[in-house]
């Protein structure tokens, strides 16, 4: 049994409730798109339908607490080789200009991962 799915963007088609399940964890439905059951004339909420009501992964947890000691860690690594720098001393001048490049690194990680990272539900 098909479904078809109604975005705002177009409508798609899966042949299993399944991979609308697996569409949706992965972001691709969102809660507010309609979904259509062949065979039945009324289109639902995807957030009305139980399996995927019961399918959407938390989104806080493990990745929020991942992405706050990276703020925290790219802060102190911003911190010290700004203190570094400023001294009087070439050798630390130079640790400092690595830790900024090292801080550099894992913004510009930090950011990819967020940009990857689907937009969490307006529930």
């Amino acid at each position: 049994m098909g479904y078809r799915v109604r975005t705002p963007e177009g409508e798609l088609a899966y042949p299993t409730l399944r991979d609308v399940e697996v569409a949706y964890i992965q972001g691709l439905v969102e809660p507010t798109d309609e979904v259509l059951e062949d065979g039945h004339s009324t289109w639902r909420k995807a957030a009305s339908i139980p399996a995927l009501a019961r399918a959407r992964p938390e989104t806080q947890g493990l990745m929020g607490r991942t992405q706050m000691l990276s703020v925290i860690a790219a802060v102190a690594l911003g911190a010290g080789a700004l203190a570094l720098i400023m001294s009087d001393s070439w050798p630390r001048r130079g640790l400092g200009i690595v830790l900024a490049l090292a801080m550099s690194v894992l913004l510009t990680r930090m950011t990819a991962k967020a940009h990857k990272r689907p937009a969490p539900t307006k529930d």
